[in-house]
């Protein structure tokens, strides 16, 4: 398919739009809270899959029009986001929007931090504070369903990129700990581009070289995962 420089310029930004916000996302905690050990235990069972769904962009700075995807994720980092049109995104690193990743490992530690609601839903709120200092997490905040397991909400505030959030809605696959639909939401002001790299705004011919200020959207829903079935290594290359 070919495709054109506006198209292919959209695209590079919109992938490097997706690096930026997600790989910080690599949350990992020590598992002696019992409660991220149950959660962590319910994802441990999901050792690959592929899943069909749909993208959703709200982004003033980039005219991204609603897509189908595939993703594919291996355990425990390997993962990928094909578009329609047949563009790869790869977030370096491994991208935690599986959940594998945001709670595995020992690179945090796990704080309890009392009980909130998210949805009018009790959660209990854990906070995952970094060991090295180097880290460009400050910190994030988890929104945990102690009854199902299963994070719904987590927030994170980054030392380059500023704060951002990620929601996750359960249904069909909630045994298995997987979302029907994450939203991932951020600042736009916060959000530093790659040298070099200039915006196109929606109006026409305007560059910039920082994005407007105001609230960034990225939506995954997802309409059904094939569990455990096998992916070669060749496939996220």
């Amino acid at each position: 398919m070919m495709l054109s420089a506006k198209s292919i310029g959209q695209a590079g930004i919109f992938i490097a739009l997706l690096v930026i916000l997600f790989s910080p996302l690599q949350l990992h905690s020590q598992s002696g809270n019992p409660l991220l050990k149950r959660v962590q235990d319910r994802l441990n069972l999901v050792k690959n899959y592929r899943a069909e769904g749909i993208l959703i962009t709200d982004v003033s700075f980039i005219k991204i029009p609603e897509s189908k995807i595939s993703v594919l994720f291996k355990n425990p980092d390997k993962f990928k986001i094909r578009k329609q049109e047949g563009i790869a995104i790869v977030p370096r690193g491994g991208v935690s929007i599986n959940l594998n990743s945001l709670i595995g490992g020992k690179d945090f530690t796990a704080v309890d931090a009392g009980q909130s609601t998210v949805g009018g839903q009790p959660v209990a709120v854990v906070k995952l504070l970094p060991l090295d200092e180097n880290s460009d997490i400050v910190l994030s905040t988890l929104y945990i369903d102690e009854q199902e397991a299963v994070v719904r909400k987590a927030k994170t505030t980054t030392k380059s990129n500023g704060s951002y959030e990620m929601q996750f809605t359960y249904n069909k696959f909630k045994q298995w700990g997987l979302p029907d639909k994450v939203i991932f939401l951020f600042d736009t002001k916060d959000y530093k581009l790659p040298k070099g790299v200039t915006m196109e705004y929606e109006t026409g011919e305007q560059h910039a070289s920082k994005p407007a200020s105001g609230q960034g959207r990225i939506e995954i829903r997802y309409n059904s995962y094939i569990i455990n079935e096998g992916i070669p290594d060749k496939e996220f290359e």
